[in-house]
């Protein structure tokens, strides 16, 4: 199934890699960093539990599943259009910010900007305010109704929430399967081109990731997780099984540039 957002570091171009790792038998999935959801709508797994610290994504999640026509009949009355963009995306720095908008019109706007920005980027500046620039596309599909619709029958059993992705683990069971894609390691210390919430994700926290992915394996936990392909995270995760995988990256506004980067699969499996 296609998910319903485009997403920069998306998983659609390595779901035969991460298919190869996925268990056979297992009782229910859990993704801590759920994005724009690639593996969890390709596996569609019949009890699934999902959460992001974004908690416009995960907003826009629980519309999708809960009030998906009233989505789509507000999707409908925005435009394309470069000042009509950028009034959508100023909303979270007037009056209120967004919480003064009700959960529909915040989910209507995400998905707006997810489909009309630039590369489909989700990032906020030091102030949590989103500013990513316009896009230009030839005619941008704002009002996917069949993919929003099947997205919202596949979400309708599903667990969604707005924690730290510690909590989350923390309440993992031995017959859970775990699929962890944070925040990438940069490759580079130019490289962490966007920040995807209002917190960062450097070294430190990439540390305690990986201390907590060893307590899942020491309580028989299975999971597998996506990162950068550097000499720290191959220290981070020694012991368990890590393979190199190759995925294009849509980063740079120039596609000449845009090449295929290595990325690792972390496994206990």
């Amino acid at each position: 199934m296609v998910p319903f957002l485009k997403w920069v570091g998306g998983k659609r171009q390595l779901l035969d890699n991460i298919r190869q790792y996925v268990p056979p038998h297992f009782e229910r999935y859990i993704e801590p960093f759920v994005g724009g959801g690639a593996v969890f709508f390709d596996l569609l797994p019949e009890k699934a539990w999902i959460n992001d610290v974004n908690s416009e994504l995960v907003n826009c999640y629980c519309v999708v599943r809960d009030d998906v026509e009233a989505l789509t009949e507000n999707l409908s009355h925005h435009i394309y259009d470069k000042d009509y963009y950028l009034a959508q995306r100023a909303l979270d720095r007037v009056g209120g910010g967004l919480s003064s908008l009700d959960k529909l019109t915040r989910a209507s706007r995400f998905i707006y900007l997810n489909r009309t920005a630039f590369n489909g980027m989700y990032r906020v500046n030091s102030k949590g305010l989103f500013n990513v620039p316009f896009g230009r596309y030839k005619n941008p599909n704002i009002v996917n109704e069949e993919t929003l619709r099947a997205c919202s029958s596949a979400l309708q059993q599903v667990k969604i929430t707005n924690l730290d992705y510690l909590d989350v683990l923390s309440k993992c069971k031995e017959r859970d399967f775990v699929y962890v894609d944070p925040p990438y390691f940069p490759v580079s210390p130019t490289a962490s081109f966007t920040q995807y919430s209002d917190g960062a994700f450097g070294l430190a926290q990439q540390q305690k990731l990986a201390e907590a992915l060893h307590e899942l394996h020491n309580k028989g936990v299975k999971f597998l997780a996506s990162n950068a392909n550097v000499p720290d995270i191959f220290d981070l995760y020694q012991g368990f099984a890590i393979k190199t995988v190759l995925a294009k990256r849509a980063i740079n506004s120039k596609a000449d540039k845009r090449h295929a980067v290595k990325e690792v699969l972390i496994s206990n499996m």
